[in-house]
């Protein structure tokens, strides 16, 4: 396992982090969630990356108790705050000084932590003036609460302006956490030269595009027991990529990429995105410990430029380049 700065602070993380997003407290029973972590720690990996609104708090609780007895100094501990948690009253989301106040406090309980080495914004809230929401996340930082603040889906606009007035207060904004992958790179032209300029690093959920990139999913063919996509409750996620025979035909043939590089092609996805040096982890979820023994193989993977272009060329129109796109999908207000 490698270990980059994030961003121009001198905190390290670990170039592969885990996430439980969609796995922890729905997905998965807690035993295999507890597994997994096991498996990621054996395996280098220091980072742990979830949000309060993951199965409304229960992930944060399942990853609390998962690192119960492990040294804390030896862990980097990320959490979220935007989206509905509790009964979703009219104060229970957003970027308010009361919701951002009541929430690190509900996930630090939760996580068993007095602190989380980052605390991420993890949607814009149109509905709060930024200032109060920069003002919220110092008193966090002030208190001791949390060591660093991020981003996560901000636009490159709202990132600048959020940088200054943390600068202002004398905080320090140093992460944003865009969706990222080989199908998907609507940050590159706009959101990493801005933080590149600023001293911001991306850690980059879904780079194996929420699995569609392990090529398990076959055009006309039915979804594999016990996958992402064939989940009851998560598989609406992703049911209009896998449902989308030209681009999983196109996945296909990046299948002799990938032996020729000698990874699976889930490896190849990860090492792709850790492949942009504005890119601090890549954050990989897993339902099995065998998932994550194989993701972490990816880290330290140098891919070739003809490897890039090749992979440039096999997926072709299926990658999704807008910038405008990530203002296109966030919330317009905020979520009930």
């Amino acid at each position: 396992m490698d270990y980059r700065h994030l961003g121009n602070s001198g905190l390290k993380i670990s170039e592969i982090a885990y996430g439980n997003w969609l796995t922890h407290g729905s997905q998965v029973e807690a035993d295999a969630a507890t597994a997994c972590v096991r498996a990621a720690l054996d395996n280098g990996i220091s980072t742990f990356d979830t949000a309060d609104v993951y199965a409304n708090t229960k992930a944060e609780s399942v990853l609390g108790e998962a690192l119960k007895g492990e040294r804390r100094e030896s862990l980097e501990i990320l959490t979220k705050v935007y989206w509905p948690t509790g009964p979703a009253g009219h104060n229970d989301s957003g970027l308010s000084a009361k919701h951002i106040r009541e929430s690190i406090d509900g996930s630090l309980r939760r996580l068993q932590t007095d602190y989380v080495d980052l605390y991420q914004a993890h949607r814009y809230d149109t509905e709060t003036p930024l200032e109060e929401t920069m003002q919220a996340f110092a008193d966090v930082v002030r208190q001791g609460k949390a060591l660093y603040i991020g981003v996560s889906e901000w636009t490159a606009e709202q990132i600048r302006e959020g940088h200054r007035l943390a600068s202002d207060l004398g905080i320090r904004l140093i992460s944003s956490q865009p969706q990222y992958s080989m199908l998907w790179r609507v940050i590159e032209d706009e959101v990493v030269p801005t933080c590149e300029e600023l001293g911001l690093s991306q850690i980059v959920w879904s780079p194996v595009a929420q699995g569609i990139l392990t090529g398990k999913y076959l055009p006309g063919q039915p979804l594999p027991e016990g996958s992402r996509a064939a989940h009851e409750e998560v598989g609406g996620s992703i049911s209009g990529r896998v449902n989308d025979d030209a681009l999983l035909t196109a996945v296909q043939g990046l299948k002799p990429v990938a032996d020729e590089v000698g990874l699976s092609m889930a490896q190849l996805a990860v090492a792709w995105v850790l492949q942009n040096s504005n890119v601090a982890a890549a954050i990989i979820g897993a339902s099995r410990p065998e998932q994550v023994v194989e993701n972490v193989k990816a880290a330290g993977v140098t891919l070739e430029p003809e490897v890039l272009a090749t992979i440039d060329t096999v997926l072709g129109e299926h990658v999704q380049r807008d910038p405008g796109l990530t203002a296109a999908n966030a919330p317009k207000k905020r979520p009930s």
